[in-house]
């Protein structure tokens, strides 16, 4: 087995593998494919429900880990939306720019930038919030209660699962 491949991914293909047919494995059997149509949809959705705001789904993302923890330095917001520490600095300028958050050096680590909403960044949350959640429901909308509790988890287990192997932090 080549170290370098994923856990049970072999070097070889099987025989069935390899005489399979091009159209033996539909595109909706494949877990990547599925994976990116639903984000396709919700992000369709968010836009749909949150565009007064011009506020994204990564941006809100954020606003909400500041509300919940009130001040975080920018490496700790990027491991709470599972992003870099760039992309997620580009969002933080952003909101900044908007008045949305602000962004000042740490007293205890002047190389740390610490995130806080603004009271109009709070305000902006707390108003958007019901369309933001609305976008998730309306996503998971064809599911029973009891599926879509069922469907959050089986995705916070794929998560951990690739998480812990890769020793990265786990999305709560």
């Amino acid at each position: 087995m080549d170290e370098r491949l994923p856990t049970g991914i072999a070097e070889e293909p099987t025989e069935a593998e390899a005489t399979a047919g091009p159209h033996q494995w539909p595109l909706a059997e494949r877990p990547g494919f599925l994976a990116r149509r639903i984000h396709q949809i919700h992000v369709s959705l968010f836009a749909e429900r949150c565009a007064a705001f011009h506020i994204t789904p990564l941006q809100y993302s954020l606003l909400s880990v500041l509300r919940d923890l009130e001040e975080a330095d920018q490496t700790t917001l990027a491991g709470a939306v599972a992003l870099d520490r760039t992309t997620t600095t580009g969002a933080l300028k952003r909101l900044a720019a908007r008045g949305l958050v602000t962004r000042s050096k740490s007293l205890m680590d002047r190389r740390a930038q610490l995130c806080r909403l603004t009271a109009e960044g709070v305000a902006l949350h707390s108003a958007m919030e019901p369309a933001a959640r609305l976008a998730h429901a309306l996503t998971i909308e064809a599911l029973t209660p009891k599926e879509q509790e069922h469907l959050t988890e089986l995705l916070r287990r794929v998560i951990s699962g690739h998480e812990h192997r890769r020793g990265q932090a786990i999305i709560e």
